[in-house]
């Protein structure tokens, strides 16, 4: 047979073409893009309905309750649209492989949005309809990142598939638990877990990476401790410490090994070096973040022990690791990824700070007593004003093709 004739055939074999988008709207020309403008609008979006809720008693989630609402499209809904953005970002990285774009990136951001309106408004969807739709996502971005994983035969990024099943299984935990007892507390700590296992893992390898490259680039000869056993070490007593968190918050062992596991993390921040980068907020800010992951262990503990409350533990995780690594990672892949200079504009290092006071005040709220709802206030204030300037300064960025 000649090659003629065997081509066909081979084409007729491949896949559904996929790649780098070079026709439409450049906001579909990779994950970055409609997944970090998704998640910057959302935020504003979901703070403001929760802010209106609490101040004018608006009726967001129908049946599944504004509490519930809320804890849910922190966790699941902002947190789980920059995850995505960072996994359909990277993975082309670890694998060699064309980014997933163009109409299979509409349909996994479709899938997002709708889960979103559905859970907002349930409607003539209930609260199990949007719950089961919500549920979908998840498993989809891990079921994608598993095929390019393995496609690419990138066998050491595996583990980062553990991470997406159990926050697939916490947010599946989750609308069970609202569903059947109206409240899911031990499904919120079983998804904040998962994340702070994530930026534990994924953390461990990109702070000290770009600090390194920072530091080289300006003749440091100090830089990061490379990662070795003491690294595993961390990780190996974090995930236990986690573990007994969700199941028994208010354990005294709970309070041992989380301060164990805070003392560890914190020691291996500090082998990052992070203190010769504050001339460069960029870099700063994912330092500073995660200090927040040390920093609310130490609150777990207290909590445990009855010092402090347990949402004042929670929210130095959920804003200050949780939603100061977004932000730092969003930033800096959008101006990467854009031809941008890597460097903190002004309005950059005004988002950060804006994004700190927030993560800052929010744990004094179950402490000030009467004052409760106007910290709160305060603190939603600072979220809102950060990703308001994430929007401004990068949306533009993400709706244009790169320089």
């Amino acid at each position: 047979m000649s090659a003629e004739t065997q081509t066909p055939l081979k084409k007729a074999r491949q896949p559904v073409p996929r790649g780098i988008a070079r026709s439409g709207p450049p906001l579909l020309s990779y994950g970055f893009r409609p997944f970090f403008l998704g998640a910057g609008l959302f935020a504003i979006f979901s703070m403001a309905a929760w802010i209106a809720a609490l101040a004018a008693g608006w009726e967001i989630g129908g049946d599944y309750g504004a509490l519930n609402w809320h804890a849910h499209e922190m966790l699941f809904g902002y947190t789980s649209a920059a995850l995505a953005g960072y996994m359909l970002t990277a993975i082309p990285n670890w694998t060699g492989r064309l980014p997933v774009s163009g109409p299979q990136l509409l349909g996994l951001v479709l899938l997002w949005l709708s889960g979103r309106v559905a859970l907002v408004w349930p409607g003539p969807l209930g609260a199990l309809g949007a719950a089961l739709l919500d549920g979908v996502f998840l498993p989809t971005l891990a079921g994608i990142a598993a095929v390019e994983i393995l496609a690419g035969r990138n066998w050491k990024n595996l583990k980062i598939l553990t991470g997406l099943v159990a926050l697939s299984l916490a947010n599946g935990g989750f609308h069970l638990s609202v569903l059947l007892t109206g409240s899911a507390a031990e499904a919120a700590r079983a998804g904040v877990a998962a994340y702070i296992m994530l930026i534990a893992i994924i953390g461990g390898r990109i702070v000290p990476s770009f600090t390194r490259n920072w530091l080289v680039k300006a003749g440091s000869t100090v830089v990061p401790v490379p990662f070795g056993r003491f690294d595993m070490l961390t990780l190996g007593v974090l995930l236990p410490a986690l573990a007994l968190w969700v199941a028994l918050p208010a354990h005294p062992l709970t309070a041992l090994l989380t301060l164990a596991a805070s003392g560890l993390q914190a020691f291996r921040l500090a082998r990052w070096r992070g203190w010769l980068t504050l001339d460069e907020p960029l870099l700063l800010a994912l330092h500073v973040a995660y200090a927040f992951i040390p920093i609310g262990l130490a609150a777990v503990a207290a909590a445990a022990m009855g010092w402090l409350a347990q949402p004042s533990a929670m929210h130095l995780l959920t804003v200050g690791a949780i939603g100061g690594m977004t932000v730092a990672i969003m930033t800096r892949a959008s101006l990467g990824h854009t031809g941008r200079a890597l460097t903190a504009s002004p309005l950059t290092r005004l988002c950060y700070l804006a994004l700190l006071l927030a993560a800052v005040i929010r744990p004094f709220a179950e402490l000030t007593g009467a004052h409760y709802h106007l910290v709160l206030s305060l603190a939603g204030a600072g979220w809102l004003a950060a990703f308001a300037l994430f929007v401004v300064v990068y949306g533009p960025m993400l709706l244009t093709r790169r320089k």
